[in-house]
């Protein structure tokens, strides 16, 4: 009797933390959820090239391979002869690299979703947000570095790719579009080049003040606020 109370406590416990922290980790909540699940879902059978049927593991891994790669291949300007544009801005501008500082690495590291899951070179965000200060300043060093001759290190080219069922018949590859997990220090690197790349254009005029969409800290609302203001200025 007192272990079916128990086991009654514990479950009252488990759903009230459950529902306390489900705003700021959903991923535990619907890591529960899926724990209730009496099947598991995996990756349905795909078809091939030739039609046939790939029901192990490495065969359907092949089939999303080679079907991700010939839509690459053939729908990618450079394989029809085609130079993508070269971005050319002020004098001196690209030539002198931009100085990536420790407080902004930092300011990077330290905010890290402690709930993400593990990179594919096994290092949990959770480590990288604890060792931030240690961390700081030989990822800025390499960030410098790799920054001159345009370059990555090699390992930061590899990712954890899942695929994700869309719509359609599940046996067509087609119909699944896939998840890359990449490695944390590469993510920081790219927000350094994103930012680099935004204030260029800006600065050279590619971007007009009207432009909302794909930008940091505008949306559709706020859009529709810059309209609203406009056509109220005319009416009056």
């Amino acid at each position: 009797m007192r272990i079916y109370f128990g086991i009654r406590k514990a479950k009252a416990q488990l759903e009230l933390r459950l529902a306390t922290v489900v705003r700021d980790n959903k991923k535990y909540f619907y890591k529960c959820i899926n724990n209730k699940k009496r099947a598991k879902e995996s990756l349905h059978p795909l078809l091939d090239a030739r039609g046939n049927i790939a029901s192990k593991a490495e065969e359907k891994a092949e089939v999303l391979n080679a079907f991700f790669a010939s839509v690459f291949n053939s729908q990618t300007g450079c394989s029809q002869g085609i130079q993508p544009p070269v971005l050319e801005g002020r004098e001196g501008v690209w030539n002198k690299p931009p100085i990536i500082q420790e407080e902004a690495v930092n300011d990077l590291l330290c905010p890290l979703d402690t709930y993400k899951s593990m990179e594919p070179d096994g290092i949990h965000p959770s480590v990288l947000r604890e060792l931030a200060e240690e961390l700081t300043k030989p990822l800025s060093i390499i960030y410098q570095q790799f920054w001159l001759p345009g370059e990555v290190p090699g390992d930061w080219n590899f990712a954890s790719v899942t695929p994700i069922y869309k719509k359609g018949w599940r046996e067509d590859p087609g119909n699944y579009r896939l998840v890359s997990l990449t490695l944390v220090p590469g993510k920081i690197m790219e927000r350094f080049i994103l930012s680099a790349l935004t204030r260029h254009v800006k600065d050279n005029q590619g971007i007009r003040p009207s432009q909302h969409g794909f930008m940091k800290c505008r949306s559709c609302l706020a859009n529709l606020i810059s309209f609203y203001k406009q056509v109220t200025r005319l009416v009056d």
